[in-house]
């Protein structure tokens, strides 16, 4: 899967030893999209080797690729955004990713609809 929109939040990163004695590291980043009603995403990049090779910044515009995970911890069920690509806009009709305006908004592709039905006679 993958989502597209401007970074505006990254979370401090989180560390540990595994049960096994290795050692880890995550972070979080949150991703606001660019629709009529904005979502905001939170994701996860895991490993210190990728969270340095992908060097997210705040208000940076990016397109993400991931997966999500869930699992059960005590009765309780945990969602994980686990990103495993970034991909960085090289430009927007002929625009290079600096010259977009600030608060630019994308227009997404009209729904497509299937032909009315003759025998749908809805009232209204």
């Amino acid at each position: 899967m993958e989502i597209t929109g401007k970074i505006i939040a990254v979370l401090p990163a989180q560390g540990g030893t595994s049960k096994t004695g290795n050692e880890w590291k995550k972070q979080e980043y949150v991703l606001e999209t660019h629709e009529q009603y904005p979502k905001k995403v939170c994701f996860q990049i895991f490993g210190s080797d990728r969270i340095e090779q992908a060097a997210i910044q705040p208000g940076e515009e990016l397109t993400v690729h991931f997966d999500i995970d869930s699992r059960e911890y005590n009765g309780r069920w945990f969602t994980n955004i686990n990103c495993w690509k970034v991909e960085r806009p090289i430009g927007v009709a002929g625009m290079e990713a600096d010259m977009i305006p600030q608060g630019a908004v994308f227009a997404s592709p009209a729904p497509d609809f299937p032909p009315a039905s003759p025998t749908d006679d809805l009232p209204f």
